[in-house]
């Protein structure tokens, strides 16, 4: 088989490695009816303490009006509720609802799962540099994502 050029370009491998790991998280958490941004967004609020639409689209790295989107349909979910809302009528603060907690719990798990089955492909230094390569990759690139 020919040695393809495009195969050997960092921007292919790495989307490559992005779109494996992307499928194989949206298969087995799309079981419980979560995308991978609703994920992040029930892993924001209910593990780090990230409560606010504008925090959330910052930790996230998406537009503000995609996290409106995404917070909306969640809601209607029944994942989270939005309270507080201002005198301009914006909302000030997300809360995960129990569906949302239960969903949290078991998709966590998952995401581990996922997590140790890449990274256990790699020696402990070999992953550390890998993490800082990306690191040194991703460093300075500020671009606000409309998807993620």
């Amino acid at each position: 088989m020919k040695d393809f050029t495009l195969h050997n370009r960092i921007g292919y491998k790495v989307t490559r490695l992005a779109r494996l790991m992307e499928v194989r998280l949206e298969k087995q958490i799309g079981e419980h009816g979560i995308t991978r941004l609703m994920w992040c967004v029930l892993r924001g609020v209910g593990m780090e303490g990230v409560t606010t639409p504008s925090a959330l689209a910052s930790y996230i790295g998406i537009a503000r009006p995609a996290i409106s989107r995404l917070l909306k349909t969640m809601e209607q979910q029944g994942l989270l509720v939005r309270n507080g809302i201002d005198t301009d009528g914006r909302v000030t603060e997300v809360h995960l609802t129990d569906t949302g907690q239960s969903k949290m719990r078991a998709c966590h798990r998952l995401v581990k799962e996922l997590n140790v089955h890449f990274s256990g492909k790699l020696e402990q230094k070999a992953y550390e540099e890998f993490m800082s390569t990306i690191d040194r990759l991703t460093e300075g690139e500020n671009a606000t994502l409309v998807r993620l």
